[in-house]
């Protein structure tokens, strides 16, 4: 029963109202989550109860002073504003200690938010009006943080977008060879000798002061977007657990990745995937909206290089892992790792082919006054 394995943290924290009812919600990939239902005085009070992953995040403690910040840092910009932040930023139930998390005695990290109702978070974009959305939805949240110092935050998962190093995990993968994979998929490592230079221009750009450090998500899928059911706007952007300093272009690049491909990241018929343009370009006329004024040109010009570079790095992570035994992903099959990163790859191929439409329609939006 899904109760009993709760009963003992709900007291933890600073629930209103009386206990009703509980359902487990399967979505995420990382962290077991519970939505609550409780009565408060004939009044329904519904609440978000996560577990965090204690493997993939090492400290769980500076996640939460993470998302503390930044939470805090949103509700202000948006009061500054005139604006409602109420169900628009994630709002933490604190526990009866005062504290925005709760360790249980076998170690256990949990934490509560109030459940955002009457909203959606979808998996899929189904329309070029949802994908503008979501683009506007992210676009917003770097805008609403433009001036929150993102050298201070923690980084919970160290060298995530740094290719550089990655390049050199993957080199390392395929000298060592643990899994006597290497032989199988020679094309494929070559693939990425070649895209060496490419995918490291970001981190360059970085380094040498050409793209600002910024406040990024770091996990820019639709379902990362809470979306009012009734209008279908954008409301609150949620899954701040790897929120840490980063480029523009990161965020921008992943969420046209996954949500503008026209198929999954694991279709194994390549032929099937695509760069859909429509969608694109509706994702991007959201997001510049929200950003064109405080994004320099340097970063706007070069949004197209995030889709190729975010593409490219986890194609390698994929095959990385297939190499190294499947070793960090989850696989339904020996395949799946090698699946996948061809899957990406395929994607990439179509992105490169698609680049001077890709810079005729950055120049179209620019000219345009938003």
């Amino acid at each position: 029963m899904i109760y009993n394995r709760i009963k003992n943290v709900l007291n933890k924290f600073c629930f209103r109202g009386e206990y009703m009812d509980v359902q487990e919600l399967s979505s995420g990939n990382v962290n077991q989550t519970y939505h609550l239902f409780y009565n408060d005085c004939g009044k329904s009070c519904q609440y978000v109860l996560q577990r965090i992953n204690g493997y993939v995040f090492k400290e769980p403690e500076n996640v939460m002073r993470n998302i503390v910040q930044v939470t805090e840092h949103l509700r202000t910009s948006m009061e500054m504003q005139g604006l409602c932040a109420d169900g628009h930023v994630l709002d933490i139930i604190k526990t009866v200690e005062g504290k925005p998390y709760y360790v249980d005695q076998y170690g256990g990290f949990w934490r509560a938010y109030v459940y955002i109702e009457n909203a959606i978070a979808p998996d899929m974009v189904t329309s070029l009006d949802m994908m503008r959305e979501v683009g506007r939805g992210f676009g917003n949240f770097q805008r609403l943080l433009v001036d929150f110092p993102a050298k201070d935050l923690y980084v919970p998962i160290p060298n995530f977008h740094n290719t550089t190093k990655r390049f050199y995990t993957f080199v390392r993968a395929v000298d060592e060879d643990k899994a006597g994979r290497v032989k199988k998929v020679e094309d494929e490592i070559e693939f990425f000798f070649e895209h060496r230079r490419m995918m490291n221009q970001i981190v360059q750009l970085l380094d040498n002061g050409t793209l600002p450090l910024r406040v990024t998500h770091n996990d820019t899928k639709s379902n990362n977007v809470m979306m009012d059911i009734t209008s279908g706007k954008a409301v609150c952007v949620i899954d701040l657990d790897t929120v840490m300093p980063g480029s523009s272009l990161y965020d921008y690049g992943d969420a046209v990745r996954f949500g503008a491909s026209t198929a999954a990241e694991d279709e194994p018929d390549t032929t099937r995937i695509a760069l859909d343009m429509d969608k694109t370009r509706a994702f991007t006329e959201g997001f510049v909206e929200e950003t064109n004024g405080f994004l320099t040109q340097a970063e706007l010009r070069r949004l197209p290089l995030g889709i190729k570079v975010i593409t490219c790095e986890l194609a390698m992570r994929f095959l990385t892992d297939y190499i190294d035994g499947d070793l960090y992903f989850r696989v339904k099959s020996p395949q799946h790792n090698l699946i996948r990163a061809r899957a990406q790859m395929a994607l990439l191929r179509d992105i490169e082919k698609k680049q001077d439409q890709l810079e005729d329609m950055m120049d179209d939006l620019l000219r345009r006054k938003f």
